[in-house]
């Protein structure tokens, strides 16, 4: 059990325990969170596409087996180090959405593999798809890989529909090689603000992916699995018709950022805010303004400061005041909230913001129910 872990422990199932908590602390709202599952399992349903959620957003296995549980079919991961930690907790389903490619990173790969035999991975590149056959065949197995296109990201993927009916014939004919599909996440329109904004870039992405996808079934090669979309474009992707399964991730918590694109543009969220800062006023020397114990190390810094949800009077603002502190702004300069008072901040951005954290506190009517592990918080490799 970690520090944050033991030191708010005791307050399990005590009334009011929410408001009790050691700050900053992050929190889980578990009535949001389970609706924000059910919400995705259902439109997922309804649309005819399967949820390989994105577990970057959460890193949790607790939360995996959740999502698993409400009808995902496995997980996307971004790291071979969120994978192995889920494998190692017996989740299966795993797709790796960044090409793995070191020496290292490869040995690691088909170790992983006979764990999870049922593991994907992408690759964009010849060298990478040779040295992976090599490496799946001294070991004597069979890796599944899908190929990778570049829809208008321009982070990884084969760069053109010809490159990747290429590599695709080339991961055919690679003994220790199955083609199983492809991949291409059009990251760039997630945070597009309006629909039709979002439904046009889109619409280019998946014309790409089509194209991709109609080539290789000409060549004898359909591919069984096409995979991408996110949070951004759940309600959209489908209604193209080239997506299998969805690698959506933010959708279990929400953010300011996500939040924002519906908003912005006078709609509803589809989904609730159910991950938040919890932070506690540590200074009240000066009217108009406060000082908190949340700063620069308790958010992700590069989407901006947290909004204030709750604790605050209206208007008022938050902004980061160092490593460890947080300064909130009042509308009114008379404005004055006591040492010990408690705000509730709506993270900026969730996924980075959780790996900055051990546990998530998971409350429900205000009375922390339970503590959840995040397991694979720091992965970076």
């Amino acid at each position: 059990m970690t520090g944050s872990s033991r030191i708010n422990a005791p307050l399990i199932g005590r009334p009011a325990s929410r408001a009790a908590l050691n700050t900053p602390a992050l929190v889980l709202d578990l009535s949001s969170f389970e609706r924000n599952l059910a919400s995705m399992a259902e439109a997922a349903r309804r649309r005819g596409v399967q949820l390989r959620p994105h577990a970057k957003t959460h890193k949790c296995c607790e939360i995996a087996r959740r999502q698993i549980a409400a009808g995902a079919i496995g997980l996307s991961c971004a790291k071979l180090a969120e994978a192995e930690i889920f494998a190692q907790s017996g989740i299966g389903g795993l797709l790796l959405t960044s090409p793995v490619v070191t020496r290292q990173g490869i040995e690691r790969l088909t170790a992983l593999a006979r764990v999870a035999p049922d593991l994907m991975l992408v690759a964009d590149d010849p060298e990478n798809v040779r040295a992976l056959d090599e490496a799946a065949a001294a070991a004597g197995l069979c890796l599944r890989v899908l190929v990778d296109l570049d829809v208008g990201l321009h982070r990884t993927g084969v760069a053109s529909v010809g490159d990747g009916i290429a590599l695709a014939r080339m991961i055919a004919r690679s003994p220790a090689l199955t083609f199983a599909g492809l991949q291409g996440y059009a990251g760039h329109a997630m945070h597009i603000a309006g629909r039709e904004a979002r439904l046009a870039a889109l619409e280019a992405s998946a014309r790409q992916l089509r194209d991709l996808r109609d080539g290789l079934t000409r060549v004898g090669l359909p591919p069984a699995i096409v995979t991408g979309g996110g949070t951004g474009s759940f309600d959209l992707d489908p209604g193209f018709d080239v997506l299998t399964e969805l690698q959506v991730g933010s959708y279990v918590f929400m953010d300011r950022e996500y939040a924002e694109i519906w908003s912005d543009c006078r709609e509803t969220p589809p989904f609730e805010a159910a991950l938040f800062v919890q932070t506690t006023v540590i200074s009240a020397s000066h009217p108009g303004r406060c000082t908190t114990d949340a700063g620069c190390k308790a958010f992700a810094t590069e989407a901006g400061p947290p909004r204030i949800v709750a604790g605050a009077p209206d208007g008022a603002h938050y902004a980061f005041f160092g490593d460890e502190q947080g300064l909130v702004t009042f509308a009114e300069e008379q404005g004055r909230l006591a040492p010990g008072s408690v705000l509730t901040c709506l993270t900026p951005h969730c996924d980075p913001t959780v790996n900055l954290y051990d546990v998530l506190h998971v409350v429900r009517d205000d009375v922390l129910q339970d503590i959840w592990r995040i397991e694979a918080r720091g992965c970076s490799q």
